[in-house]
Formats: structure tokens, C-alpha cells, sequence
């Protein structure tokens, strides 16, 4: 029997195929053929199977030169050469032109060799493990009037079905926690859990509130997953599986109770909670810092720390004085300037922030009137909502408004508005400064929209 193949020969002498005849014994299979077929059981092409045993064969070769000799175009070979890059069968080095060598077959097989039996291990091992699970899953598949839902106790308890379920998943897991409970799913082994997902190519999305008392924990989950730090506080700890089901804890210091001790959560298949607790959690991921930026704003911040603390404000403000004369000597000047307001609007921002977390409501009206009760209670001035939509509230007899220097309360209480908005609703919030002509007169007006 006659094959006629084109040669290195044949290229270089521009002869057709057809005058290169390759003499093949009867019975006896083409050369390689038993790489070859390894190769295609592996997950190569047919024809990037055949470029590899041509470079094999021949050495390495630029790009240009593979195509020429496997008779292929240049935008074939390229694609055929970056799936065997990535299959780990090429080498590449040198620039312009880059040259290309295969991996030699010997290692390549070997390598084939120790996956196998890595696999055939974890089988093993394994074995009884995945079979008690499938008859347990058969046995609850079997039961007509399986409920949809699953009340879960106890944080072992929890754990330990949180863990088969992130086993379980194919595509995605997501999940939302408070800062202070990332410890909790750490010494519970869910972490692990979700690396382990992780590394099956399963889409692990962290959300959660990152501190620096939890940074450390923050950089674990960052370790394997995409993470991200709330813009506001997780009021829910969830977790989502793929789009077959979600838990959802509702006792604890993130639900109903106060702490650990009788820890409960659901875990339920419904299409209608499932799709709440996701879009809870896109809630959050969508105005949530990616974590690479929250850890450049804990482990580096913008300002240093001057605590002024109730009885003892002269101590800051003799350290301030103190460290701005060094600073004036070392540097040979004379005088230094403040920047006055911008001191205002960093308290301000800082008793907003305070006040936010004693308010109630979920809309901006309910927030409004419930700053009108704090304003009276803490004997702060009178706030009154004079509108709902969009918000706007007037202040008499502010506290900020001293007789030196009325202005102060304009730049203050902007600020102050601002935050504790922002930390009850966990949105952005614009408050407009009142008109300095007027405020005397009819009280400080601030409008605060949605940014």
C-alpha cells in the first residue's frame, strides 16, 4: 500500500503531495499511532494531535514553519498551537519570531500516568463516602411529600450540611455574612468548603462587612473567591447554592436571638425564596468595594487617628500642638494653616455616623421623623420633616450654631444628615448646605437626595 504525505523534503522543493510516496507495511499502523490515539482520548483535536507529533518529530519550529509543514493556514496553526499551550503539550521561547517545541512524549505520559492514579485514589477513597450519599439521596427523592423547606439547629449541625451543599455545587455559590461571623465559618470548616468549590472552577462570591479586627479572616476568603466590602451592614447571613437552594440564617447575633446558643437557620428549595435571597445578595455585591481596595484603605488610611475624648479635650489639643511645633522646627517655617471647615464636616461625619445607628425606618420619611424624636431627645435643636419626596428637614436652635460663629452648623450638620442617612438606608446620600442669608432668620433647610 502507497500514502503519499508531504515531507520537509517536498515543502522545501515546492513539490505537491502527490509526488512524496511514504511506503506503509500491510498490517501495520500508521507511525505513533498509539500517541496518537492517547492524545485524542486526552482531550486534543485530531489535527492538533498530528501538529504535536510533527514537532515532536521535527523539532522546534516558528509558527510560520508549522504551518508550512502541516498544510494548514497560519490562523489555524496559531489556534491549534495556543490549545496545546494551554493542554501543557508546548513549550515556547525566543521573540520575534517566538519558536515552539512539544513537551517530550515521555513526560507527557507520565504526567497522564500520576493524574490517573491521583483519581483512581481519591475514587477509592471516596467510595463508600459518595455511595451513602447517593442512597440517601435516593431514599429522600423517593418521598412524594418531601418538604421544601429544612429547619437546621445548632451551628454544628449547620455547618456540617452547609458543607454538603457547597460539595454539591456546579456553578456558583454566594454568600453574605457579617464581619464578625467570617471567624465563625472558618472554625466551622466552611471556608474549606467553598475553596475546595472553588478550585472545581465553581464561582465563589463573598460579601461582607471588612474591618480591621477581621482582616485576616477577609484575606482567607479573598485567597480563593471574589470579595467584596458592604457598603452597609449584612442585617442577613445567606448562602446561595447554584439556583437549587438557599439558606438563610434566622437566629443568633444575625438574626432573632443574641447569640450562638440556639442558633437556627432554613435552608429551602422554593423558587420564590431562592430568588429573594438572591437578589439580597446582588443588592449588596452591587454597591459592595472590591476587597483589594478595602485592604490598600485599612492597612494604609489617609489620616492619622487624634481622639478628642468628653473631659480630657485638652490632651489632643496639646498633642496637636505639640507634633505641629516639631514639625514647624524641622522644616523651618513659621506658621501652619487649617483647613477649618474641612475639621468641621470630619466631626460632623463622625456624630452623623453615631446618630445613624440609633435611628429606626427603612425609607427616608420613616428616617426623618425619627431624627425628629433623636433631635429632641438629646436636646440638639428642633428638626422638623417639612417633605417626604423628595427629603427636606429644617433645623432651629442648632447646636452647632453658637453666636461666635453660626456658620459652623451649616458645614456640620450637612455632614451629619449625610452619614447617618447613609448608614441607616446604605446609600449614598447628597445634602445640600443651607442659604447663609436666610438660615438666621427661618432655620437651617437641607434637601437630601439619592446620589
Amino acid at each position: 500500500m502507497r500514502i503519499y504525505a508531504r515531507t520537509p523534503t517536498a515543502v522545501a522543493a515546492g513539490l505537491p503531495p502527490s509526488l512524496t510516496p511514504l511506503t506503509v507495511s500491510p498490517g501495520v499502523g500508521r507511525p505513533n499511532e498509539g500517541l496518537h490515539g492517547l492524545l485524542l482520548e486526552h482531550g486534543v483535536p485530531e489535527r492538533g494531535a498530528r501538529l504535536y507529533l510533527l514537532l515532536s518529530r521535527e523539532g522546534p519550529q516558528t509558527a510560520a514553519e508549522l504551518a508550512r509543514l502541516s498544510a494548514m493556514n497560519r490562523v489555524e496553526a496559531y489556534r491549534f498551537i495556543r490549545q496545546l499551550e494551554a493542554l501543557g503539550l508546548l513549550t515556547s521561547y525566543g521573540r520575534r519570531p517566538t519558536r515552539f517545541a512539544a513537551v517530550p512524549p515521555e513526560a507527557v505520559v507520565d504526567r497522564w500516568i500520576r493524574r490517573a492514579s491521583d483519581r483512581l485514589r481519591r475514587l477509592e477513597g471516596d467510595r463508600e463516602r459518595v455511595l451513602a450519599e447517593w442512597r440517601e439521596g435516593l431514599s429522600a427523592s423517593g418521598d412524594s411529600d418531601a418538604p421544601r423547606f429544612k429547619v437546621l439547629e445548632r451551628p454544628e449541625t449547620i455547618h456540617r450540611f452547609l458543607i454538603k451543599q457547597i460539595g454539591a455545587a456546579r456553578d456558583e455559590v454566594r454568600v453574605a455574612v457579617g464581619g464578625f461571623s467570617l471567624a465563625r465559618a472558618i472554625d466551622g470548616g466552611v471556608d474549606r468548603a467553598l475553596r475546595d468549590a472553588s478550585k472545581r472552577g465553581v464561582r465563589v462570591r463573598v460579601v461582607t462587612e471588612m474591618t480591621l479586627a477581621n482582616l485576616p479572616e477577609a484575606k482567607i476568603f479573598g485567597a480563593f473567591g471574589e470579595l467584596r466590602h458592604s457598603a452597609g451592614p449584612v442585617s442577613n447571613r445567606a448562602v446561595v447554592v447554584d439556583r437549587a437552594g438557599a439558606l438563610i440564617y434566622v437566629s443568633g447575633p444575625e438574626g432573632l436571638g443574641a447569640s450562638d446558643a440556639h442558633q437556627v437557620a432554613l435552608w429551602s428549595t422554593s423558587a420564590s425564596f431562592l430568588r429573594l435571597a438572591r437578589d439580597y445578595h446582588q443588592r449588596l455585591w452591587t454597591k459592595a468595594t472590591k476587597a483589594d481596595r478595602r485592604i490598600v484603605e485599612l492597612e494604609t488610611p489617609v489620616a492619622a487617628t487624634l481622639p478628642v475624648v468628653q473631659g480630657r479635650e485638652s490632651e489632643s489639643l496639646d498633642r496637636l500642638r505639640e507634633v505641629t511645633a516639631l514639625g514647624m522646627r524641622v522644616a523651618g517655617i513659621g506658621e501652619v494653616t487649617f483647613d477649618l471647615q474641612e475639621l468641621i464636616g470630619t466631626i460632623g461625619r463622625q456624630i452623623g455616623q453615631e446618630v445613624g445607628r440609633n435611628l429606626d425606618g427603612e425609607t427616608p420619611a420613616d428616617v426623618g421623623r425619627s431624627l425628629e424624636a433623636y433631635y429632641s431627645s438629646h436636646a440638639m435643636g428642633k428638626l422638623t420633616m417639612v417633605k417626604e419626596r423628595p427629603l427636606v428637614l429644617r433645623i432651629n436652635g442648632c447646636f452647632a450654631c453658637v453666636s461666635q460663629s453660626p456658620e459652623v452648623g451649616r458645614v456640620l450638620c450637612s455632614e451629619l444628615l449625610k452619614s447617618a442617612l447613609e448608614v441607616r438606608l446604605g446609600v449614598p446620600y447628597d445634602v445640600t448646605r443651607p442659604d447663609p442669608r436666610r438660615h438666621a432668620q427661618r432655620g437651617c433647610v437641607f434637601t437630601a437626595t439619592v446620589s
